[in-house]
């Protein structure tokens, strides 16, 4: 997991072969102006999520990890508070991992939180479980996924 100011984005573009290309996505877009829905940027490899997430407590956030692809999620609207534990020490999963969602849901809470505002990203590797969308109100928030 990486977490850290939007401003220092360009600074990963070297961690995947993908990366740079998202980087020049998110840098060349007005991104609070961008509509609810998918971007596909280079097939099936590459694409943008943007998304309005509704209000969602600590309890209901379920931590998920993904097999295939990396996230790099931005809140646009507010604060946003993200669960975090690392895939090996998460309870064994309560549903069989998704081919085509490409996702795997666990039980129990997350370890640690960390809080995400506009102006930050935090990259998600499939190693790292994650809990996202803990808010009282919801946000808009941008999700990149990039193939692993």
């Amino acid at each position: 997991m990486i977490i850290d100011k939007l401003e220092n984005i360009e600074k990963y573009a070297s961690l995947n072969p993908l990366f740079a290309q998202a980087i020049d996505f998110l840098k060349s877009h007005d991104l609070n102006t961008l509509e609810v829905g998918k971007i596909e940027l280079k097939n099936k490899d590459l694409f943008v999520n943007v998304a309005q997430t509704e209000a969602k407590t600590q309890e209901e956030a379920k931590l998920e990890t993904h097999k295939e692809f990396i996230d790099i999620q931005i809140p646009l609207s507010g604060t946003e508070m993200i669960g975090y534990t690392a895939a090996e020490d998460c309870a064994p999963a309560n549903t069989p991992y998704d081919t085509e969602q490409d996702i795997t849901f666990f039980e129990g809470s997350a370890k640690n939180y960390i809080k995400v505002s506009p102006g930050m990203f935090v990259i998600f590797f499939p190693q790292d479980g994650h809990a996202p969308g803990i808010t009282p109100v919801g946000v808009k928030k941008i999700i990149v996924k990039v193939k692993a």
